[in-house]
This record gives C-alpha cells, sequence and structure tokens, in this order.
C-alpha cells in the first residue's frame, strides 16, 4: 500500500503519526475535525482528585466517631467510597480522542508538508510506488544493516529523494489534470498550437523525473547484487570453516588425493567471491554518489583490511587462481 510521504524535516514522531493515518488525514484534509470535548468530560481532574481526599477524610473521621452499633452503616460508606474512586480511575473519554485530536493539530501545522495518495495522477502513483519500493529495499538490505554502505547517509539522503520525487510528482499531476480539463472541450487550431509547448514542458518534466526514479532503482539494483554476494561469502566462509573436518576424514579414508584437489577449489572460490562482494559495494557506492551529486567524496573500501601495525608486515588477500 502507497505509503504517506513526509518531509523530512518534520519531527520523527509526527511523520510516523502521519504515516500510520494516511485516510484520517484525507478526512481531515476534506473538511473533518474532531468533535468538542462534551462539558461532562471537562470537569478539572484536579477537582475529582480533591473529592476523592475529602471522601477519605470524611471516612477516617467516621472510624473514630462510630461505635460498633453502627458498623453497618461504616460498610455502606465505604463501600460508597471505593465506587467513587473507580469512577475516578475510569478513563477520560478526552484521553481516548487524543490521537484523533494530535493528528488534527499537527496535520494542520504541518499542512503543505505531507503528500496523500490523492495527490498523485495515476502515472505518477506509479513513479511513486517504484521509488519507494526501491528506497524500502536498500534500507532493508543486509550490506546496508552491516555498514558495507554508508547506512548514515542512506538514512537521511533517501527519505529526502523520495520527498523531493514525490514532491516534483504532484506538481505535474496538478499540472496535467489542468491541462487535461482545458483541452477537454476542444480547442481552436491556434490554442491548441498554444499548448503544445506546455505539453512538451509536461513531457519533459516526466521524463527527467522518471530518470531519477531509475536512478534510484539502479542504485537498489547495485544493493541487490551485494545482497547476493554477501550472502554466497557467508556461506562459502561456512564451508571452509569445515574443511579440516574434511580433510581429516579423506586422509583417514585414503581418499584425499583423490578429493583434496575438488575441496580445494573453495579456497579458490571464496577469493572470488570476495572479490566479487568488493566490485559490487563498490558499485552500489558509485550509484549513491551518483544520486548524491558529484561533489560526494568517494568512499573507502568497507571490506579493505585495517592498516597493521609497524611491527608485522600488513595481511594480504589470498592469491587469486
Amino acid at each position: 500500500m502507497r505509503r504517506v510521504v513526509v518531509d523530512p524535516e518534520v519531527p520523527a514522531h509526527v511523520a510516523d503519526l502521519f504515516r500510520r493515518h494516511g485516510s484520517m488525514l484525507s478526512r481531515i484534509r476534506a473538511g473533518w475535525s474532531p468533535e468538542p470535548p462534551s462539558s461532562a468530560s471537562r470537569l478539572p481532574g484536579r477537582f475529582l482528585q480533591a473529592g476523592g481526599a475529602l471522601s477519605g477524610l470524611l471516612l477516617v473521621t467516621l472510624l473514630f466517631l462510630l461505635d460498633v452499633g453502627q458498623l453497618f452503616f461504616f460498610v455502606v460508606a465505604l463501600l460508597l467510597f471505593v465506587v467513587f474512586v473507580g469512577l475516578l480511575a475510569a478513563p477520560d473519554p478526552v484521553e481516548l480522542e487524543s490521537e484523533e485530536t494530535e493528528l488534527y493539530r499537527e496535520a494542520r501545522w504541518f499542512e503543505g508538508r505531507y503528500l496523500l495518495a490523492e495527490d498523485f495522477d495515476h502515472d505518477a502513483g506509479r513513479l511513486l510506488d517504484r521509488t519507494q519500493q526501491s528506497v524500502d529495499f536498500i534500507l532493508h538490505s543486509q550490506v546496508n544493516a552491516t555498514g558495507l554502505l554508508d547506512d548514515a547517509r542512506n538514512a537521511v539522503m533517501l527519505p529526502a529523494q523520495e520527498w523531493e520525487i514525490a514532491r516534483l510528482l504532484t506538481k505535474l499531476s496538478a499540472l496535467r489534470n489542468e491541462h487535461r480539463e482545458f483541452a477537454y472541450g476542444g480547442s481552436t487550431p491556434e490554442v491548441a498550437a498554444a499548448m503544445a509547448p506546455l505539453e512538451r514542458a509536461l513531457v519533459a518534466s516526466e521524463a527527467a523525473v522518471t530518470a531519477r526514479v531509475e536512478a534510484l532503482e539502479r542504485y537498489a539494483g547495485h544493493v541487490a547484487d551485494a545482497d547476493r554476494a554477501l550472502r554466497a561469502h557467508e556461506q562459502i566462509a561456512v564451508l571452509r570453516s569445515r574443511l579440516p573436518r574434511y580433510e581429516e576424514l579423506l586422509a583417514e579414508s585414503g581418499a584425499d588425493a583423490f578429493a583434496v584437489p575438488e575441496i580445494g577449489r573453495l579456497a579458490e572460490d571464496a577469493g572470488h567471491l570476495e572479490q566479487a562482494l568488493r566490485d559490487s559495494v563498490r558499485s552500489a557506492q558509485e550509484a549513491f554518489r551518483y544520486l548524491d551529486g558529484p561533489s560526494a567524496p568517494s568512499p573507502a573500501d568497507p571490506l579493505a583490511d585495517p592498516p597493521a601495525p609497524a611491527d608485522r608486515p600488513p595481511l594480504t588477500d589470498p592469491p587469486a587462481s
């Protein structure tokens, strides 16, 4: 389901509230507002608390004044006190409506900084769906979660890209609707000629936004390749850790001369996968730089070994076959 698009500058808790209540935001925009609290619910809480405390004080006083023969009246009064306290503990109608009231207040305050499904025409909605799918895939990818990509910059840049693309799509949708409505009743050749440049401007604008969406999808595609390479790399690493047990079994059974070369290729495969993972992560980082602009610094290799101490030589990768 297409989610509400929120300006990244909106506070996180407000943005989450908007995304959870997209249908209610549509109602608020259409003129709905929460009902004001009833007069009964406006009774101040401090007054109720004071009434409970006063009732308790009166009962304690009666406890000292009443004799044993009046115990029945004391029990009745005690039951009434328990009922009164229960009424105080009952949920306040204002509290039950607090989320609706908060949503209404925040929606009015941040009007224009969230976009709903009805803000997009059919073609724009499809581009927005592609954008949100790419953003979600990248942010939830394994290479992003493990820090092989710049997860901190992704968390900032990708929502900003989603908002900017969505904002342009809403403008494009509004202008296209106006253009269709204007041309619906027919027009003279002179008007049609005047409208032609506007139509070309709409087509060019859509092509430019589509190019941004496709760049985001290419980034997601590189991230998918890196995810696959990372999973294969981890699986090969597990198999390599089991090699000594297989070699021991082969040696004891006398079959090592036949099978060891076959198993030895596992180390070579690990080296190839290591390089494939480096290449796929590097490709994803280059796609990230394309989205972020040409001034973004070149990222360091996230799989590179840390610098070795001066008293020992640096570690090297296993030789490639």
